[in-house]
């Protein structure tokens, strides 16, 4: 399917778009705003980009086999990413699609810093367009007319996602895909019985985080379906994608990804956690510890991304 439309300018820097204040519910990356509605600044907004360079490190592989099975009829020519964050789905998407140009959206001037600075080492600066905007403002920057619209771990932190899904279903080209990924919740790390003084300590960290994020992220673990009909679309697929790394597979990062996303689950979590489980947990993220979790040898990766595919007719 061939469908003309210009081609996109390549700026060098992101062009500032917005400036709203960033979103107040941090708890956890996966439960942080890729870029997709609100400014992030400063410390956060690095930290944050830490977090999603080690997400796209560890989860590389299944990210490559969510963008292989969209049901494409052809190799799409213009890809738009919105809420791209440090740029793992858009450099999957160009991997994929080598003779595809991206326009990368994203709030956060850091994220697009780092992105821009990745695809200049991979040698895809040239087919990468930065653009810093706010997607719950009134309106949104020129997006060109792409073929894929991608979004992953951003719906959910819109304003009013039935807007938006509208929104993206006057982008995308006539016969063009939506494809939306959320994930399941935050990664879990531990074996059930870890740690020996405080067993199933991660669930009831993911308890606590579930109860916070019910009323502060409504659409959290949203069933998009329905919501993507009724902007117009027809989805032509849905499926979740199980990723389990054990500790021979999940490579050299995950300690360190398991550092810094149990930090962020701490700073969700404690207010709800016992003081035997805060201090088990204050003892893994203690990393000149006997028990930090950076030595431990039994950590693996485990987390569910569910895919929508839907395509305007």
């Amino acid at each position: 399917m061939d469908h003309a439309h210009p081609r996109p300018t390549r700026p060098t820097h992101p062009s500032a778009q917005s400036d709203r204040p960033a979103h107040s519910d941090h708890a956890a990356h996966h439960d942080h705003p890729q870029g997709a509605g609100h400014d992030t600044t400063g410390h956060d907004s690095a930290d944050h980009a830490e977090i999603l360079d080690l997400d796209a490190e560890v989860l590389d592989a299944p990210l490559a086999t969510i963008t292989a099975g969209l049901p494409l009829a052809s190799a799409p020519r213009h890809i738009v990413d919105l809420g791209c964050g440090t740029g793992a789905g858009t450099l999957a998407l160009l991997r994929r699609f080598p003779g595809a140009e991206v326009t990368a959206v994203d709030s956060s001037a850091v994220h697009l810093r780092r992105l821009r600075e990745k695809a200049e080492a991979q040698g895809a600066a040239d087919r990468v367009r930065l653009v810093r905007a706010d997607l719950d403002a009134r309106t949104w920057p020129g997006l060109g007319a792409p073929e894929l619209v991608w979004a992953s771990a951003s719906l959910h932190h819109m304003a009013d996602p039935a807007d938006t899904l509208r929104r993206v279903h006057d982008l995308v080209v006539p016969g063009g895909l939506f494809a939306v990924v959320e994930l399941d919740g935050f990664p879990r790390f531990l074996p059930g019985d870890a740690p020996a003084e405080a067993p199933g300590l991660e669930d009831r960290c993911h308890a606590a985080l579930d109860r916070r994020h019910a009323g502060r992220v409504p659409h959290r673990g949203a069933d998009w379906g329905p919501l993507l009909e009724a902007a117009g679309f027809t989805v032509e697929d849905r499926r979740t994608v199980a990723v389990a790394l054990g500790p021979e597979d999940a490579g050299p990062a995950v300690g360190r990804y398991a550092l810094t996303s149990l930090r962020r689950v701490r700073e969700g979590a404690a207010h709800a956690l016992s003081v035997t489980d805060l201090t088990a947990l204050d003892r893994l993220l203690d990393t000149d510890g006997p028990h930090s979790v950076l030595r431990r040898g039994d950590l693996a990766v485990r987390t569910e991304r569910t895919v929508w595919a839907a395509r305007r007719t």
